[in-house]
């Protein structure tokens, strides 16, 4: 089975969430779907403070919730892609938010204003009608793409994709 991998990065309020919902919801009846998300300022809140998982999950153990629906994996440390993946076991198409040095093929994404120190992680930009794109210096082999346009994006992502 061939499994490929694609990230996304951008500074915070961009549309990265966004995106990559619309991607896995346009994907998700014809491949399965795995997302990582980063969390660099370790803000996600997993569970309600009092419920079991969260009490577990403070006392540093790895935890695994699991219900009829779904499985949510805690982990106490830090997990390399490579261990991440291995955990998903079943998937086409991975998702990655943020993690802007992991070796895969990346679109940066900017709304309002860019960045030009994410276009050294990317080979794309993902941009709408706010950006002017003549004010930046955006390198000559940086594919450009509508950020409202999923199909290009899609498109983009079957194209370049990294096999994992």
């Amino acid at each position: 089975m061939k499994r490929f991998a694609v990230a996304f990065t951008g500074p915070s309020g961009s549309g990265k969430t966004t995106l990559v919902k619309k991607i896995s919801k346009a994907l998700i009846g014809e491949r399965k779907v795995a997302i990582i998300k980063h969390d660099p300022k370790d803000k996600a809140t997993f569970d309600t403070v009092g419920k079991d998982s969260h009490t577990f999950s403070q006392t540093g153990a790895e935890v695994v919730v699991t219900s009829p629906t779904r499985t949510t994996y805690f982990s106490q440390e830090p997990k390399t892609l490579e261990e991440i993946i291995r955990m998903f076991k079943h998937f086409d198409i991975l998702l990655v938010e943020g993690l802007k040095t992991l070796p895969l093929p990346r679109i940066a994404i900017f709304r309002n204003n860019m960045e030009e120190s994410y276009l050294h992680y990317a080979e794309a930009i993902a941009i709408d009608q706010t950006i002017d794109i003549k004010r930046y210096n955006i390198p000559k082999n940086m594919d450009i793409l509508d950020l409202n346009n999923t199909t290009q994006i899609i498109e983009w992502i079957d194209k370049n994709a990294k096999t994992v």
